[in-house]
């Protein structure tokens, strides 16, 4: 939107500018109250001030009023072969009630995938408040993740050979680290969707202010090792709980990685066993994750599904063949996308499981979809066949369908290791 005189006969304006480090206090504040307004602790206010890259941020002011937001953190994230891709990491997103139905969503959506085009990056990615409203600017959800409410008392789990060979020992969060991180770092390559953490991320894993505890615990940790090496972790805390039949406790699973399966399962069984407790709260977990096929009544466990990571494809030849395929794929895509028109079009991709090219073409077209198809199967876990079967992908040469939705696909589930 332009320019326009107010009442008092000061400029306001709808476009969108790049954040200076000194409004970052009104900038941050203004998307508090989008958000609703709830106080955060000064821990989690400090480092995400430090985190924020306000050279990607941007704003939009009525006079000396931020009255939106957006900002953009470089993230590298893994994509089914492996590759570490750039993504830009949409966040901070938030427009004041007070200026709905203006535009100024759209300017902020429209200049920054403008920038990150610029940055050369292929990927924007983001987690959703309200789905609805990034589905118009070509997103789509590409990962789930599974929550659960085990009942520790009548859902117990078998584990595999080799579990009882793993020593877990409590340890401080913040002094453990440095190990934990680098047992995430070593499983990062190997699912696609999870992010490589920059320098600071890893805090985040461990900030624990009191005020954001209420009656739970400070934050727990478990380090898992086989012989000398660290292979796995878990962090938590234990909600205490009394009933009229006795202790009922909760714990609530925060984080865990393991590098094998029996150090995972190690984990879980430590935290299915906390004294005084009788439900294990879980969310944010892959959902392919074995312990649902451990526990012996998967009923007793509550799981449940939950969106996850939303992905736009920047640049569509760029992203395509970034990532491997399953299977041998050959097919045109005719794309759709009428918020970022460099991408509409013809696409050939050639691609199989050591590497990919996605070119222009003037060939006839195998499949036609939209942007925001081609993000939900980007990472392998949304098939095209399923969004064909919703009316959301057009097969034209019989036979495209089923040769590219296989390829697309993943052995491991993608998922997102935490939000942003």
């Amino acid at each position: 939107m332009g320019r326009s005189t107010g009442n008092d006969g000061g400029t306001r304006t709808n476009e969108p500018r790049v954040l200076r480090r000194d409004e970052w206090d009104t900038w941050y504040g203004s998307l508090t109250r989008a958000f609703g307004g709830a106080v955060e602790a000064p821990e989690r206010l400090a480092l995400y001030r430090e985190l924020t890259r306000v050279d990607r941020s941007i704003g939009v002011w009525d006079g000396a009023e931020c009255v939106g937001s957006a900002g953009a953190f470089d993230f590298r994230m893994t994509v089914p072969g492996g590759a570490a891709v750039p993504a830009a990491g949409v966040t901070m997103v938030g427009v004041a009630a007070t200026h709905r139905r203006r535009g100024v969503l759209t300017s902020m959506m429209r200049r920054q995938l403008d920038d990150v085009r610029s940055w050369g990056e292929s990927l924007a990615v983001l987690t959703a408040s309200e789905p609805a409203i990034y589905g118009r600017f070509g997103y789509a959800a590409a990962t789930f993740h599974l929550n659960a409410d085990i009942d520790t008392v009548r859902a117990r789990p078998a584990v595999p050979e080799g579990t009882d060979d793993v020593r877990l020992r409590y340890a401080a969060p913040a002094e453990s680290l440095d190990a934990c991180e680098a047992v995430y770092a070593r499983l990062v390559p190997g699912r696609p969707g999870m992010l490589a953490r920059r320098p600071g991320w890893e805090r985040t894993g461990v900030l624990d202010p009191a005020g954001e505890r209420g009656d739970a615990s400070p934050l727990q940790c478990v380090l898992a090792r086989r012989g000398d090496e660290v292979t796995g972790y878990a962090r938590f805390r234990v909600r205490p709980g009394w009933s009229a039949e006795g202790p009922d406790g909760t714990v609530e699973l925060k984080a865990l990685a393991g590098l094998d399966p029996a150090t995972e399962a190690a984990l879980w069984r430590f935290l299915f066993d906390i004294d005084l407790t009788s439900t294990l709260a879980v969310r944010g977990r892959p959902v392919d994750e074995a312990w649902q096929y451990q526990v012996s009544d998967i009923r007793r466990c509550r799981p449940s599904l939950g969106d996850a990571l939303y992905v736009r494809l920047v640049d569509v030849g760029a992203a395509l063949a970034a990532r491997t395929y399953q299977t041998p794929v050959d097919v045109v895509f005719e794309v759709e996308d009428a918020f970022c028109p460099w991408n509409a079009g013809r696409w050939r991709l050639s691609g199989d499981p050591k590497g990919a090219s996605c070119e222009r073409t003037t060939d006839a077209a195998d499949l036609t979809l939209s942007v925001r198809e081609l993000g939900a199967a980007y990472l392998g876990g949304v098939s095209l066949a399923s969004l064909a079967a919703a009316g959301r992908v057009r097969e034209v040469r019989p036979g495209a369908l089923a040769e590219a939705s296989v390829g697309f696909g993943s052995d491991v589930a993608p998922w997102l290791p935490h939000g942003f």
